[in-house]
Parts: structure tokens; C-alpha cells; sequence
């Protein structure tokens, strides 16, 4: 349905508009001394893996609003994304969560994403619920944790897990594993703190030395929830201690919800990356704790330093002023039980585009004058001259040069993707996972 036609149709529609803002937006960028050109290809070139569990409409504990039209086998979640990344140009891989995504035939998979110029990232794997291929008929179950359990059956099983997903991913081409636990205690006395991690470090070891030379271990740290008392892996610097134990390939992953209110994230990401191990993002915004809200819809400020802290990460030492997006996973990971899920994700893309491309603005010579002569006002200044400019036409003329959509969200609902997949797929339809 989303050929390249059909885009450049719509974008003929806008296109006498677009040139006319694209004008106006070199010409700011001009006067503020940057490089518009600079832009337009960096934004061009970054990309973010859609989840497949972001695919259906997510839910709560107190219900779930399916829209239609979902995703019921993992094929038409890669269907999806390559809809997503035709409108978006900056959505070329897909993100698996096992066992939600456990597909039978792996390389007819691989085959069937690369026909529609999708890869697939890193792998995802869930020991947070019982499932068949684990827990033996309730024989053995998570409810007391995986890696960090006190019976070594469970741990077996839980490293076991994590193998299938290693040797799944290579299949279908991945080169990494991202290991997000829910272990940890409801109650205090549960279970003792050094023990639980003592056992988890152990279980990552085990599950890295299954590793394929080219391939990295992602730790992923969250404060609370499902567990309120202790989380095993509660923090960055639990995170980093994990990583630093495990290996060289074992890095960081930040998600940005997987923080407590007001946390300064981006001093988080600038401290991963000095140590190292800073190995890749989940993005989505949050207002009270982990609401996996869309990515920019709640704090796009903080999103833009972020930003300004990666491309700090991946600025060369060798050539300062070359200034790149370092090469990270970038995910979105987001559930929304309001919105269709594909217009929030082509959102949170959106948001990301335009947080990188507002970062790239930034004059560093200057800000660095500034903050060595101690200067908080026109650090201030210099930041806020970038988050202020309107980038939005340097963002649509990436798409545009990546053959996609000048504005993804009009094009969507102008060629009615929703409508036909519900009419391909039925009313009722509901995605695998969440």
C-alpha cells in the first residue's frame, strides 16, 4: 500500500510549501553559523529500531483498547515497520521480544524482512513472565526472579532462555541481546541484596560466553516495578558493575523511562560513555515513572540533551568538528493503549529527528568558552538559540532525500493503511505480546 509513488504524490501536495520553509530554515541555520547541509545528512542517516511489541495497541492492568487491524503473526509486524520506515525513512529495523516473537522458520523470516529493506536488532528476552519454553508446565517459575532466583533450576532456565535467543538472533541476523530482568523483592528480608546479585552476575557470564565474536550483551537498569522494594539491577551504577563483570562486549543500555522522577539522564548517559559502556537507548518519555509515553511528548528539552550528550559521545578526538550520532542501538519502546500505535511511533520518530537535529545546532566552541569562563547565562543562551530553532523543515528534507515522507502522519491517514489492514486482518485482530 506505501509504495514510493504514492509518497512522492503526497509529497508533491506539499512540496511548493516545504521549499519555501526549507529556504527560511537554511537561512536561520546560516545566521547562527552552522552547517545546514550537515544536518540534513546526519538526521538522514540515524535510525531507530521499531519493538514488535509496539506494533498492537498496549494496556494497562486496568484494560486494553485493541484499535484493529493488528499485527497477528511476526510477519506483519515487520509489515508494519516497513510501512513505518517508508513514511519515516529512519525506522530500518525491527527489535524482538522472545518468547512473544518466537518465529518457526527463522531464515524465511530474515528473507521475508530483507525484501522490505528491514534488519532486525537486538534480540529481547523475557524471563518476567512463565512461558512454555521455560517453565515446563509450572515445574519451574519466575515469580521469584530468574537470574537472581534461589533455586539453580530456575537460573538454568533462565540462562537457557537467554541462549535460545542468542541462537535465534543469529538466524535472523542480530548482533546483540539485551538482558532487562524484573528480578528483585517486593518485601523487606525477601531475599538478600548481595546474594541476588552475586547470581545474576553469574548468569550474564553464562549467557555472554554464548556469544558470537561480533556479537554485544546489553544490561538494562530500572528503580521499581513489577518489583517495589529492590530491583537486582536498580540503578546505572548496578548496571555498569554487571557489564564491567561480564565482558568487553557487555554494555549499558539507558532507558529513559527506567529512571526515578527528575533523574538527570543525561549526566547518566555522559558517565556510561566515559566509562565506556554506554551500548544503547530505549526511547519514550514519562511523566510519574516507566509510562512509556511517546518519545518528546512530555519532556522534548531533556530528549534534546540527550541528544547533545551522544553526539558529544560520538564526536571524533582526532577531528572535533566532525560531529556524529555515535553507533549505538537506538529502540523506540513505547505502549500506547490511546493512540494507533503506528502514528505514535512515526511520532516518537519525529520527536527524535528533530531533538538530533536542534542538538546539531548547537555552537560547541562557544558553549565551551562559556562554561570555562564560568558563564551559566550564555551557556543558557547558546543551548536555548538551538532548542528554539524550527528544524522541522531540515528533518522533513531528510525524509525526503531517504524517498520518504515529508510529513508521515498526513500520508498515513491519506492512504488509509489503518483502514485496509483492518479489512485484511479483521476488527478483532490483536497483536502477539503485550
Amino acid at each position: 500500500m506505501i509504495t514510493p509513488d504514492r509518497i512522492e504524490a503526497e509529497n508533491n501536495t506539499r512540496a511548493r510549501t516545504h521549499a519555501r520553509d526549507l529556504d527560511h530554515a537554511r537561512e536561520l541555520v546560516s545566521r547562527s553559523g552552522s552547517d545546514a547541509e550537515l544536518v540534513i545528512a546526519e538526521v538522514a542517516r540515524f535510525s531507530a529500531a521499531a519493538p514488535s511489541w509496539a506494533l498492537g495497541t498496549g494496556g494497562t492492568r486496568f484494560g486494553r483498547f485493541p484499535i484493529g487491524g493488528e499485527p497477528r503473526t511476526t510477519g506483519e509486524k515487520v509489515d508494519d515497520v516497513a510501512a513505518i520506515n517508508a513514511l519515516t525513512g529512519a525506522n530500518r529495523s525491527i527489535s524482538l521480544h522472545v518468547p512473544w516473537d518466537d518465529p518457526a522458520d527463522p531464515d524465511a523470516l530474515r528473507q521475508y524482512a530483507a525484501e522490505r529493506a528491514i534488519a532486525f536488532d537486538a534480540m529481547n528476552s523475557n524471563t518476567f513472565q512463565d512461558n512454555p519454553t521455560t517453565t515446563r508446565d509450572g515445574a519451574i517459575t519466575y515469580k521469584f526472579g530468574s537470574l537472581c532466583h534461589s533455586d539453580p533450576a530456575v537460573r538454568d532456565a533462565a540462562v537457557e532462555h537467554n541462549h535460545h535467543c542468542i541462537d535465534l538472533g543469529m538466524r535472523l541476523g542480530s548482533t546483540a541481546i539485551i538482558v532487562w530482568l524484573a528480578d528483585g523483592t517486593s518485601f523487606p528480608g525477601q531475599a538478600n541484596f548481595r546474594a541476588q546479585f552475586e547470581r545474576v552476575l553469574d548468569g550474564l557470564r553464562r549467557i555472554y560466553a554464548r556469544l558470537p565474536a561480533d556479537w554485544r550483551l546489553f544490561t538494562e537498569h530500572k528503580p521499581y516495578e513489577p518489583q517495589f522494594y529492590s530491583s537486582v539491577v536498580n540503578d546505572w551504577g548496578s548496571s555498569l558493575l554487571l557489564a564491567q563483570g561480564t565482558g568487553d562486549r557487555a554494555l549499558c543500555l539507558v532507558d529513559l523511562g527506567h529512571h526515578l522522577p527528575n533523574a538527570n539522564i543525561e549526566q547518566i548517559v555522559s558517565r556510561l560513555a566515559m566509562a565506556g559502556r554506554l551500548g544503547g537507548f530505549h526511547f519514550n518519555d514519562s511523566k510519574y515513572g516507566d509510562d512509556d509515553l511517546t518519545t518528546g511528548s512530555i519532556k522534548p528539552y531533556q530528549l534534546f540533551l540527550i541528544f547533545l550528550e551522544l553526539l558529544d559521545a560520538g564526536r571524533s578526538k582526532e577531528s572535533p568538528e566532525k560531529t556524529r550520532m555515535p553507533p549505538l542501538a537506538y529502540m523506540i519502546d513505547q505502549s500506547n493503549n490511546l493512540k494507533d500505535p503506528l502514528e505514535d511511533l512515526m511520532q516518537a520518530t519525529d520527536a527524535m529527528q528533530v531533538a538530533l537535529a536542534q542538538a546539531l545546532l548547537v555552537d560547541q566552541p562557544a558553549l565551551r568558552a562559556a562554561q570555562d569562563a564560568n558563564d551559566p547565562a550564555l551557556a543558557q543562551e547558546i543551548l536555548h538559540r538551538a532548542f528554539r530553532t524550527d528544524v522541522r523543515p531540515l528533518v522533513a528534507e531528510a525524509r525526503r532525500r531517504n524517498n520518504a515522507a515529508l510529513d508521515p502522519i498526513a500520508t498515513y491517514r491519506a492512504l488509509a493503511y489503518r483502514t485496509e489492514k483492518i479489512r485484511q486482518r479483521g476488527l478483532n485482530a490483536v497483536a502477539t505480546g503485550i
